[in-house]
């Protein structure tokens, strides 16, 4: 996967590909699919939630820039692997998860696999954020919506980055990143993705 998907499509940053040799995606999709964890594939993990292909994981961490000891809120935990590889790269994780059922079980997937100490989980609407909790260096949203939910705005600290699928159909968004300079934002746009629908009191 690694060397096949992720450096072959331009990955460089060798923490992220170190991460993601180390964290085992077959741990992280239904066992019928296991098979397939290590293919260039989105696959179903319950709830009508997927898990992103591997150079998709590999390529929304690589521009949020991380850096060990960064505080980063993760909106849609799903089965955890996003959280996973955050992890393992040091930042002190944040997720937000809407589902019970993966929530619970990305709960105990993580902390199986030792993910306890830089890692927090929580079972909420994640387009209202973390305010106990902000603010964040960094924001990843792994659900496509019309808008940024404006508390998570709020909640980014300056210097801070912001990474969302952005799109007004609810099957294509481009990836957009905002940056937080001195209370101004500034806007880069990405390629096009598919990503389950945001939802919540900001998003569809």
């Amino acid at each position: 996967m690694v060397h096949e998907q992720l450096m072959r499509n331009g990955i460089r940053n060798r923490a992220i590909l170190h991460a993601m040799q180390k964290v085992p995606r077959h741990f992280f999709v239904q066992e019928a699919l296991t098979s397939q964890a290590y293919e260039d594939l989105t696959l179903p993990i319950g709830s009508g939630q997927t898990i992103s292909r591997p150079i998709v994981v590999a390529w929304m961490t690589e521009i949020l820039q991380p850096q060990k000891g960064l505080k980063i809120l993760e909106i849609g935990t799903g089965c955890g692997y996003q959280t996973a590889v955050l992890a393992e790269l040091g930042l002190n994780v944040f997720s937000i998860e809407r589902i019970p059922e993966l929530h619970q079980s990305a709960k105990q997937r993580l902390a199986k696999l030792g993910y306890t100490s830089n890692t927090l989980l929580k079972l909420s609407d994640g387009t209202l954020g973390w305010k106990e909790a902000a603010p964040f260096d960094r924001i990843m949203i792994t659900a496509g919506g019309p808008v940024v939910p404006p508390p998570l705005l709020e909640q980014l600290a300056d210097q801070g980055l912001l990474l969302m699928p952005i799109g007004n159909d609810r099957q294509k968004q481009n990836f957009i990143l905002l940056h937080k300079n001195n209370g101004e934002i500034t806007k880069e746009t990405f390629g096009e993705v598919s990503f389950v629908e945001l939802i919540g009191n900001h998003g569809w």
